[in-house]
């Protein structure tokens, strides 16, 4: 059992579970009954998706002041009560069941979902 951390619209993998999409947004021009089928996410869950204002510090960032900028600012969201009781649930259904979360970002490492890995390691998840 455990999460995966996946770029959205991906080819899935065996095992990959549940797919959960962490973005502000749905896919542009994707009928809703195609989210799934196209690989894009079987459940939309913005909660834990940057704010407008952070993701506009991500997709800004040209140094890694920048990036630590835009990193510190998602932390902060991220542990507002509401989200930080989220991402313990999250964790605690990693060594339940399988499921993965996502964003449509190409690099991993420049995307929130690098910074949600790093958050779901911190609470015990099982992340693959």
């Amino acid at each position: 059992m455990a999460v995966r951390i996946v770029r959205l619209g991906s080819e899935r993998i065996p095992g990959e579970g549940l797919r959960v999409g962490t973005v502000r947004r749905p896919p542009r021009g994707v009928p809703k009954a195609q989210f799934a089928s196209r690989n894009w996410f079987d459940v939309w869950f913005p909660n834990l998706a940057p704010s407008v204002e952070t993701m506009k510090l991500g997709r800004n960032a040209r140094s890694e002041k920048d990036w630590l900028s835009f990193t510190k600012a998602y932390r902060k969201e991220m542990a507002k009560p509401e989200n930080a009781r989220i991402i313990e649930l999250l964790a605690a259904l990693s060594h339940r069941t399988d499921f993965s979360v996502g964003c449509y970002c190409e690099d991993e490492a420049r995307c929130h979902r690098s910074v949600l890995r790093g958050l779901l390691e911190e609470k015990g998840a099982d992340v693959r």
